[in-house]
């Protein structure tokens, strides 16, 4: 477990990062998962909320249109998710047992406070992210209220309001993605790492690491969300592997980025 003590609110010392580290962390990801596969965990809560959001949707066409903004959004609440996997990673790391109720405990005992806390600035994200696109395709394509899921399609690609929302969209993503990276990205595995301790010392660690490795944390960023395409393609199932690698890799991440 960490040691390294800081001031309330300051940030712990950063290393720079390359492009070869981003390579390590993914193989190293990897191999927790094969030792500890996350995907059992996950597979009734993804088949559960795979069938909660189809059934939303199904009986309310006119959420259609949030289809994709809410599909993008969930990659700013990936750190919160993978939460349980870098504490089992941190477990291995440390030879310690490494047993699946321990996935749980970011949320149990001193960790809990500054987790609600990260939580918070997460959901702040999401949900500014959600209004947003909300209120940009109310000015776009809205204005030409497509009757059906089919008419959206078609309006989207073959009108001028629905090419205005795709690229304002897609820019107004990227900085709210980017934003979520530079905050999230190490702050959740510094709480972890430290069991608990200042959310805001974490959040301006994390900030640090970004700012002193801009290039390569959009790169892992970029990473993150090929990974997560790819993975929600086939029904969002592979989620179930993507999840549980991608927070393993992110933790071994961090023990680089960050002075432990």
């Amino acid at each position: 477990m960490n040691t390294m003590t800081t001031s309330p609110g300051a940030a712990a010392p950063v290393r720079p990062l390359g492009s070869a580290d981003l390579d390590w962390a993914l193989r190293s990801g990897w191999d927790d998962f094969k030792a500890k596969r996350g995907d059992l965990i996950l597979l009734p809560f993804i088949y559960a909320a795979v069938g909660l959001l189809a059934a939303w949707f199904a009986f309310n066409q006119a959420l259609f249109p949030l289809v994709f903004p809410l599909v993008g959004g969930f990659a700013l609440v990936g750190p919160l998710a993978a939460a349980g996997f870098y504490e089992l990673a941190r477990r291995r790391e440390s030879g310690e047992d490494s047993s699946w109720w321990h996935f749980l405990d970011p949320i149990k005992g001193p960790a809990r406070l500054p987790m609600m806390a990260l939580t918070g600035m997460l959901a702040i994200l999401f949900l500014g992210w959600m209004g947003a696109a909300h209120a940009l395709y109310g000015a776009t394509l809205g204005t030409l209220a497509p009757p059906t899921p089919e008419a959206f399609v078609r309006d989207l690609f073959g009108t001028s309001q629905g090419w205005t929302m795709i690229i304002v969209g897609n820019l107004v993503g990227a900085v709210i993605a980017t934003l979520t990276l530079a905050v999230a990205a190490f702050s959740f595995p510094m709480v972890v790492d430290r069991r608990g301790g200042d959310a805001t010392a974490a959040v301006a660690t994390s900030v640090a690491a970004f700012r002193r490795n801009p290039g390569v944390m959009i790169g892992w960023g970029l990473r993150v969300a090929g990974i997560l395409v790819l993975a929600a393609l086939p029904l969002f199932v592979g989620l179930m592997v993507a999840l549980p690698l991608l927070g393993y890799a992110t933790w071994h991440l961090y023990t680089r980025a960050v002075e432990r």
